[in-house]
């Protein structure tokens, strides 16, 4: 990847809560990578994870080297996946932040992939009712998604991010270098989230998809740098529109609500959440297709889109069908025990509905083992 510390800034507009979105490659090389005016009068404490930690902590951390004012960088480094997104880790973060003697002037910096981000960012929000924090995002999904709007949380046995907060960070520093060292399913993983874009909202950004899924693939430069700025302006318009999630952001959830029930169904971390987002998005357009909303040409396109990315389009082996559709009703969205699914009219245009017969979430779940 070339143009190295060539920066992009992509603004969330929300009031006094605004804050920007700085996108290039290889900014975590700047000095500083974080701009002082991110940070509060006080401590540092940096939560990573083993796999993101030994590639990119020590960069970040010397980065600090320019500042002046004697600031205490701190480091607290989880074991990784996604069952580290639970209570106790959320609690090592808070023993960690009392240990190093934190005040309401800290700041927590989220070095790493969703799981780390969501889980020190509810730290933030929770730890004396709020710290600063920065989202330094490292994996694709979180680039484009979960370190975008504020959304914090961790996971219960009974189902994913049952306890958070939304709590929006000082800003959020995307190095798009950080992707090389990714693995390659968690890259094809995060490209879910990416065509999750297109299908909820951009027709074109679909068609550009099948056009570059090559090179996105492939890492090049050009073609990450734009997927990756679309996606991004397009959460944070959904964002200003509807930070709380109460109208259009639900819209984000597509597929959602199908893959968290698989991800709880398989235990988290076997099925990555872009997987089961990919065979979400394949049952909401069964779904869709089901209703007459859109046709089957429309569903082998998206269904091929996804298999064309190495995604999984059908459920995982020795899945049930009532099962999944028990764990649906946990969803967050869910309102007066009704299911709310996101469903696509057109490719490129979604709505949230609440009138759909549980006897065709299963016939939809049936068809898709």
């Amino acid at each position: 990847m070339s143009n190295e510390h060539v920066a992009s800034t992509i603004t969330i507009d929300l009031g006094e809560r605004s804050y920007p979105i700085v996108l290039g490659s290889g900014l975590l090389k700047n000095r500083p990578a974080v701009p002082d005016s991110w940070l509060g009068t006080g401590l540092v404490l940096i939560v990573s994870d083993e796999n993101v930690a030994p590639l990119y902590l020590k960069p970040l951390v010397d980065s600090f080297c320019h500042n002046t004012s004697d600031i205490q960088i701190h480091c607290h480094v989880l074991a990784a996946g996604e069952g580290q997104k639970c209570i106790a880790s959320w609690e090592s973060i808070h023993h960690k932040l009392t240990e190093i003697g934190a005040q309401r002037d800290a700041t927590i910096i989220a070095l790493g992939g969703g799981v780390v981000g969501d889980l020190a960012g509810f730290a933030a929000a929770t730890y004396m009712r709020g710290i600063g924090f920065i989202q330094i995002p490292t994996s694709l999904l979180a680039q484009v998604d979960s370190s975008v709007g504020g959304k914090t949380g961790i996971n219960l046995p009974a189902g994913k991010n049952l306890l958070g907060a939304f709590y929006q960070p000082q800003g959020v520093l995307i190095d798009l270098a950080t992707l090389t060292t990714l693995p390659d399913r968690e890259l094809r993983a995060g490209l879910a989230e990416v065509i999750k874009y297109g299908l909820i909202g951009d027709a074109s950004f679909i068609a550009w998809l099948e056009e570059n899924l090559s090179a996105l693939l492939e890492l090049q430069s050009d073609a990450l740098e734009y997927a990756v700025g679309v996606s991004v302006k397009h959460k944070a318009d959904v964002v200003r529109r509807d930070e709380r999630e109460q109208g259009v952001r639900a819209l984000l959830n597509l597929g959602h609500t199908f893959g968290h029930a698989i991800e709880a169904s398989a235990g988290y971390g076997e099925v990555l959440h872009g997987e089961a987002v990919s065979i979400g998005m394949v049952c909401a357009a069964h779904l869709s297709n089901l209703l007459g909303d859109i046709s089957a040409a429309d569903l082998r396109r998206v269904a091929q889109l996804l298999d064309g990315t190495g995604l999984p389009v059908t459920l995982p082996p020795r899945s049930c069908a009532t099962s999944l559709l028990e764990l649906m009703a946990l969803d967050k969205k869910n309102q007066a025990g009704r299911l709310r699914l996101v469903l696509l009219d057109d490719l490129g245009d979604a709505r949230l509905r609440d009138d759909i017969d549980p006897a065709l979430v299963i016939q939809t779940l049936e068809a898709m083992s």
